[in-house]
């Protein structure tokens, strides 16, 4: 839930109906970041746009957006209306797909595979939402790092990040998270903090299986890697086990944003190297539909796309 005490007696006081429209206009220009691409979406001229918002803003007494020569940037409580509609234009259009569809309910087996870790606050929340709305769907998820063809684990999607290989199923993109230096408070006050990159050498170090002993890192300054080598003092395959053992206190590890993003934000984990960052992993949703996907393959798209947003910009899940 969103505890933002503005925002509840903002729509406590809103009559939803007649501002239902404003909303999804809202939602687009929010999106996009601009009234020209976001009238583009829309089929509307951007001072219709404008004037919609000039319209919600009025009747809701709250700035939303902040106009600049860049486009426009969301203001806390527009950030706080945004988390709680920006599915709406979602949930209306596949209202009105499955008024129009005229098909059977999707049901059966749903049998999905994940990486590790990303049935967490991602995968599970999404097929939650996805069950409440086709509840003839049976959902197996089978989490693994390794590559699933989809036919013959007779999969309806895969989550995979990394390389893709060659196949003929369709790969939607998903997002992209980067690795990041972390390591426990308690850790640092022992073993000292690391002012730059070299000082790993005098650290303990955990790695991963996908870890080699040379480690491509990117300045946030610079495009291009630069190898740096390092000495394992600890090793996992597994990013549950990699977590643990950083919040143990055990070391310094390279980890995926998704996975320590919540730990970063409470002060469990500390982004030690703040200025270096590892690789970039690509995440996709692999599906075998050549042309139409079926509407509960799209909705769960979509519901795995929003719970990535919302774990990296770090806001509270709201209801679906």
């Amino acid at each position: 839930m969103n505890n933002n005490p503005e925002l509840n007696v903002l729509f406590k006081n809103m009559n939803t109906i007649k501002l239902a429209p404003l909303l999804l206009i809202f939602v687009e220009v929010a999106r996009q970041r601009s009234f020209s691409e976001a009238a583009k979406q829309l089929g509307l001229s951007k001072s219709a746009v404008s004037q919609q918002i000039t319209r919600l803003e009025a009747a809701t007494e709250q700035q939303l957006l902040v106009r600049n020569t860049r486009g426009v940037v969301l203001t806390s409580v527009g950030e706080s209306l945004l988390s709680r509609s920006e599915l709406l234009s979602e949930q209306m259009r596949l209202a009105l797909t499955e008024l129009e569809a005229v098909k059977e309910q999707p049901g059966g087996k749903f049998k999905v595979s994940v990486p590790s870790f990303f049935e967490r606050n991602l995968v599970v929340p999404a097929i939650s939402q996805l069950c409440l709305e086709f509840p003839l769907l049976q959902p197996e998820i089978v989490v693994t790092g390794r590559w699933q063809d989809l036919i013959q684990q007779n999969l309806e999607v895969a989550i995979f990040g990394g390389d893709l290989k060659d196949c003929n199923y369709r790969a939607l993109s998903i997002g992209k998270t980067a690795e990041r230096f972390c390591a426990s408070p308690r850790y640092l006050q022992e073993q000292g903090t690391l002012a730059c990159v070299e000082d790993l050498l005098s650290h303990r170090f955990i790695a991963t299986a996908w870890q080699h002993t040379e480690l491509s890192l990117f300045d946030t300054t610079e495009d291009q890697p630069r190898l740096f080598p390092v000495d394992h003092r600890a090793k996992t395959n597994n990013l549950t086990t990699l977590r643990e053992m950083v919040l143990n206190h055990m070391g310094v590890a390279l980890c995926p944003e998704f996975l320590v993003q919540a730990d970063l934000r409470a002060e469990r984990l500390i982004d030690v190297l703040p200025g270096i960052k590892g690789r970039a992993w690509h995440f996709y949703f692999i599906h075998q539909y050549m042309g139409d996907k079926p509407v509960h393959i799209r909705r769960f798209y979509q519901l795995i796309c929003y719970h990535f947003r919302k774990i990296h910009l770090g806001n509270a899940i709201t209801d679906l």
